[in-house]
């Protein structure tokens, strides 16, 4: 059983659902990019039973508020939604675990503020959002964020409905990772039904993000600033495996075989069968690491 919240913000609300006692320990949960809080559904229930697990929407996503009106979406907005979140609840020290794009807002944060986050597990993310290795790349794509975001404005179209039938198959078009049960678990908050069929709750402006990138000398450093230990789960399948990357193959080597030889005793690195979404699809094959982790002794080892 799981109970809905909401968190007041200067733009409207911060919406978030919780499971367990708040006597728990605490663990904030972050979704991916597109995604929400559903995302959690299935793996929450095979975790340890004491703690008390919120997993959140992020602003411009399933049940949250909309940014403001001209208001782009920054990566760092993603961050400041969990320092609101963290506020509100009044939680001191936490762990974070964050899929996808919620594993690097989860990265960032415990960059930024060490001394809240006492365990960080990260599902199919390194912490990071992979860095443009061109610089016209990385100014084609600053320049991408401002474009959208006024074409977006100028054509000031309302959101399209859909049948649910149509709702789901564009998001598991969308998404080859997503299994139909998956992508129905999503819609259920992803979604609001009107009478003209069911419409998406995201923000479509939330597509045009502006990316904080970092080099590999970067990401080690303030890998360095954490205070506690790291569990990382890849999936062989998933979006991160180094044969399938491309241009981005470099990135992702270069930043593994440093984790392994700078921070090997801090960051606990599991490679499992799966996609991308294996924590939704196939809960069981990555409970009982992620149970094993949260339930571990703390060292709070510092390099």
């Amino acid at each position: 059983m799981f109970s809905e919240v909401k968190f007041p913000v200067p733009w409207g609300h911060l919406a978030a659902k919780a499971w367990g006692s708040p006597e728990g320990h605490p663990v904030l949960c972050l979704h991916g990019w597109l995604d929400n809080a559903n995302t959690f559904d299935r793996l929450i229930p095979l975790l340890p039973k004491d703690c008390h697990y919120v997993a959140m929407d992020f602003s411009g996503h399933g049940l949250s508020s909309h940014r403001p009106a001209g208001s782009p979406y920054h990566f760092l907005d993603y961050v400041s939604d969990v320092r609101r979140v963290a506020a509100a609840l009044q939680w001191r020290r936490f762990t974070l675990m964050g899929h996808s794009m919620g594993g690097a807002v989860a990265g960032m944060f415990s960059f930024l503020y060490p001394e809240m986050v006492d365990k960080l597990i990260l599902l199919e993310n390194l912490g990071f959002l992979l860095a443009p290795e061109d610089t016209e790349a990385w100014l084609k794509s600053k320049r991408m964020v401002i474009d959208r975001l006024l074409s977006l404005e100028a054509r000031q179209q309302a959101p399209k409905a859909h049948s649910p039938e149509a709702a789901l198959q564009r998001l598991l078009e969308a998404n080859r990772h997503l299994t139909a049960e998956g992508g129905a678990i999503l819609l259920q908050r992803g979604a609001t039904e009107t009478p003209a069929g069911l419409v998406y709750n995201r923000d479509m402006r939330v597509r045009t993000q502006s990316r904080e990138s970092l080099t590999v000398e970067q990401c080690v450093k303030l890998l360095q600033k954490i205070q506690d230990r790291v569990l990382i789960i890849l999936a062989r399948d998933g979006l991160l495996v180094p044969h399938k990357l491309e241009s981005k193959n470099h990135f992702v080597i270069a930043l593994r075989e440093a984790f392994e030889r700078t921070l090997k005793e801090h960051i606990q690195l599991v490679e499992v069968p799966g996609s991308h979404f294996v924590h939704m699809n196939e809960p069981e094959v990555v409970s009982g690491i992620i149970s094993n982790f949260l339930t571990a002794h703390s060292t709070r080892a510092r390099l």
